[in-house]
């Protein structure tokens, strides 16, 4: 008789903290959450890719748009991104909050200017990005793309209301 001696197969676990630097992208999760090689998960800092379904109705998740958006800047950039922290490392969901770049080129800009995200209304962005990322939204509001295509202008539910950090 032989005996079977079951190892229990255990998954990687994410760290614990995450520095600035270099690091591979293992999957694009959606068009704001990036799954990295060492399994941690990035959350595109200061900006949200969901839409309002219908005024009282909580958000929906991010579009096929924002996901083959985030998917070509990863693809793009041979699944290598550059992380920038600022001071809110980690959102109510335990995932790490990062500014995310391709070389000069920041994917949370990038989403915001081709309309397919907003500015986070809950984040605590410093005074210049928020300036800069509020600038892009309204200009993609104004040219009508992405999420703004069928937007009003008086449409309360895309107000642009971060809180700025001095």
């Amino acid at each position: 008789m032989s005996f079977r001696v079951w190892q229990e197969q255990r998954r990687p676990q994410p760290p614990e903290s995450l520095a600035e630097g270099l690091y591979r992208v293992q999957r694009v999760v959606d068009g704001t959450t990036l799954r990295l090689t060492n399994q941690a998960t990035i959350r595109l800092l200061g900006i949200d890719a969901s839409a309002p379904a219908a005024r009282g109705v909580s958000m929906t998740p991010p579009g096929p748009a924002a996901d083959a958006f985030t998917r070509r800047f990863v693809n793009g950039c041979g699944g290598q991104v550059r992380l920038r922290l600022d001071r809110q490392r980690l959102d109510r969901e335990g995932r790490f909050l990062a500014y995310v770049f391709a070389g000069d080129r920041m994917l949370n800009e990038e989403l915001l200017a081709a309309g397919l995200a907003r500015v986070e209304p809950e984040c605590h962005l410093t005074a210049s990005i928020k300036s800069r990322f509020l600038k892009l939204q309204a200009q993609a509001r104004r040219a009508r793309r992405g999420l703004w295509s069928a937007a009003s202008d008086e449409d309360s539910s895309w107000q642009d209301t971060a809180s700025v950090d001095q």
